[in-house]
């Protein structure tokens, strides 16, 4: 039911889509089942411990190490999704596995959200957007980019007790990374 829901957002994010070109590293598509990976653990997670671990692993494979929040978010002694290098650029504009002006125009627009000429103040836009998130406020529209707001997902995760939270945070993630890999696919492989 949830793949049925994202059909119509899907569609519109195609119907932005350019011609499908092969310039993106291997890599990417690797990065993408990584996050597969981490999304179906925490989604399918039997403890908070095992929610917090998953979406560790997402924020730190999007972030990589020179993004914020990188690192051991959980405070269980281990790094999980360690990664020298983060699906997006980082806070100093090193480059991230997705990245300007390597990328082509189409998933410059529908996976990283637009520029990253200044990637600091990105990665700030983000930060804030955590900051100021409640209940009642979702802030995570705000964050031009899909993978942006899963690591927003994932660092509501991490600070919360609650395993039925942190599955609905879950659910918000999936829709995000559904559409970044969508994106991806129709962009670059031309699936």
């Amino acid at each position: 039911m949830r793949r049925a829901l994202l059909a119509i957002p899907l569609l519109a994010l195609a119907a932005c889509s350019p011609a499908a070109s092969t310039d993106m590293p291997p890599e990417v598509a690797e990065r993408f089942d990584q996050l597969e990976t981490a999304l179906a653990g925490w989604e399918d997670a039997a403890s908070i411990e095992e929610a917090h671990a998953n979406a560790e692993a997402a924020r730190n494979l999007i972030t990589g190490v020179d993004g914020p929040l990188y690192g051991d978010g959980d405070g269980d002694g281990e790094i999980a999704g360690s990664s020298p290098v983060g699906l997006l650029p980082g806070y100093g504009g090193e480059p991230g596995l997705v990245h300007d002006p390597a990328v082509n125009p189409c998933v410059e627009a529908d996976v990283l959200g637009g520029s990253w000429e200044t990637p600091a103040e990105r990665w700030d836009q983000v930060t804030a957007a955590i900051d100021a998130w409640e209940v009642t406020a979702n802030t995570f529209p705000s964050l031009e980019s899909h993978p942006q707001r899963i690591v927003g997902w994932a660092t509501l995760t991490l600070a919360s007790d609650s395993l039925d939270t942190a599955l609905e945070y879950a659910g918000h993630a999936r829709l995000h990374l559904d559409a970044s890999t969508y994106a991806y696919d129709s962009c670059v492989l031309g699936a």
